[in-house]
């Protein structure tokens, strides 16, 4: 399909191209047939319109041999370089064990997905102005894992369009595809361009597409060390990312750090309990949020409620203190990206806690907050003004430790007036924004 729809557009261009050679790459024995189909209708129809057509089907996998062409090592009459490349390539992790990952690393294209691996070996066969169409998730975006990928994508290549899926499941509904997706366009040229186009469907064949242009510094800032592409794409999203962008503090400026919980639940087994017992600490898990504060413990659960306190779990476990916990995956069905809860000792009466490795807590060096400056962060994070800023970059249900360092706070003084107006009991969203959109107003 993805041929055939190359070959439709070159075409029906005013001045077709004399020839066109493809070169496709199929694992799957069961489809080849089907491609040589395809191709015999696609020499048909630039035989129709006077051009020329030849395909090349290799059944092999393309990461050994586009390393081999990289390396020059591949020695045969197919071209070590083209002029566009049009692919959906698989996705899934790249051990760093494999035998495909050892290759990417012997020509610098190393990388632990195999999106990410087939788009680099891509974007290092492309010629000077060679396109790239490529539909892949959206988690190249951001995150730690993706930064190398980033940076050779934004070094090497001008983006000129991303198309945004609104449903997981429109375009993909066969598929059982659970992560965001996009459609990128790029030219292989030094340096990006003034301008990035973005649309956006709901991914079904009738839907209509909504368009607008962006300086590509809003997309891409030039002063953003980890190399983040945000996607807005409607007013909303602008609003929310004027805000937030413009804040004046991040974690570290306000002398915060976030960490990971430290309690893998499957390697802690023998530690952990179904409920609390002499010698145990509280396990948080995220069934145990419940609004502003952690319910703890909570009956009736299929996830425990306490962990051994003892010398061997002594490094699992963090000091009594209140801290601010952000779940690190959230489902597709949850109304936010970015939850965030509020853990007061005061309420469980616990020298330590452990945080089960699914949440990320808000610590200063290690210790606790004071509940001001708490309860300021939980309705910041809280925000619909956060989330909609948060979801223009991150298109999974997965929020890292390094998405929050490096998204903007508010500063140490604005966090503590909006932490100031919050009581002891939960506030609804419309109230949660009103509180922080005022404070940062003012």
């Amino acid at each position: 399909m993805l041929s055939a729809a190359f070959i439709r557009r070159q075409l029906l261009r005013k001045v077709p191209p004399q020839r066109i050679e493809v070169t496709a790459y199929e694992l799957d024995n069961a489809l080849i047939p089907g491609l040589e189909e395809t191709y015999e209708a696609c020499r048909i129809a630039c035989e129709n319109s006077g051009v020329s057509f030849s395909a090349i089907i290799r059944n092999a996998d393309f990461i050994t041999e586009g390393t081999e062409m990289l390396s020059g090592d591949y020695f045969s009459t197919m071209p070590q370089t083209y002029d566009a490349a049009i692919v959906n390539p698989p996705y899934g992790k790249l051990p760093t064990s494999s035998e495909g990952y050892r290759a990417l690393k012997a020509v610098k294209a190393e990388t632990t997905n195999l999106y990410t691996a087939f788009l680099n070996l891509i974007i290092g066969l492309l010629r000077a102005q060679g396109e790239l169409v490529a539909i892949t998730p959206r988690s190249f975006c951001n995150g730690p894992y993706f930064k190398p990928f980033r940076q050779t994508l934004l070094t090497e290549m001008s983006v000129r369009r991303i198309h945004v899926f609104d449903s997981r499941t429109a375009a993909f509904r066969h598929d059982n595809v659970l992560q965001e997706n996009v459609i990128l366009h790029a030219v292989k040229h030094a340096g990006q361009g003034h301008t990035i186009r973005v649309s956006q469907s709901a991914g079904r064949k009738a839907d209509p597409i909504y368009t607008r242009i962006f300086p590509t510094e809003e997309i891409v800032s030039p002063n953003d060390s980890e190399a983040f592409i945000h996607i807005p794409t409607s007013e909303k999203h602008i609003a929310a990312r004027d805000q937030v962008s413009h804040l004046g503090s991040t974690l570290t400026a306000l002398g915060l750090t976030v960490s990971t919980g430290r309690v893998v639940d499957f390697r802690a087994r023998e530690y952990i309990r179904q409920n609390p017992e002499t010698g145990t600490s509280p396990l948080i898990y995220p069934c145990h949020f419940n609004g502003l504060f952690v319910a703890w413990p909570k009956d009736r659960s299929r996830k425990p409620n306490a962990i051994l306190d003892s010398d061997q779990t002594r490094s699992l476990l963090v000091p009594a203190g209140i801290y601010v916990l952000t779940k690190r995956f959230t489902s597709k069905e949850e109304r936010r990206r970015l939850v965030a809860c509020i853990y007061d000792p005061g309420r469980l009466l616990s020298h330590n806690v452990g945080f089960e490795n699914h949440l990320n807590y808000i610590h200063k060096n290690g210790k606790g907050l004071d509940m001001c400056l708490a309860r300021g962060l939980w309705a910041y994070l809280n925000s619909s003004a956060l989330d909609l800023y948060f979801r223009q970059f991150n298109g999974h249900t997965q929020v890292n430790a390094t998405d929050l360092r490096n998204v903007r706070f508010p500063t140490a003084e604005q966090l503590r007036r909006i932490g100031s107006h919050i009581s002891n009991t939960s506030l609804d969203q419309e109230e949660i924004d009103s509180i922080v959109t005022g404070e940062l107003k003012a």
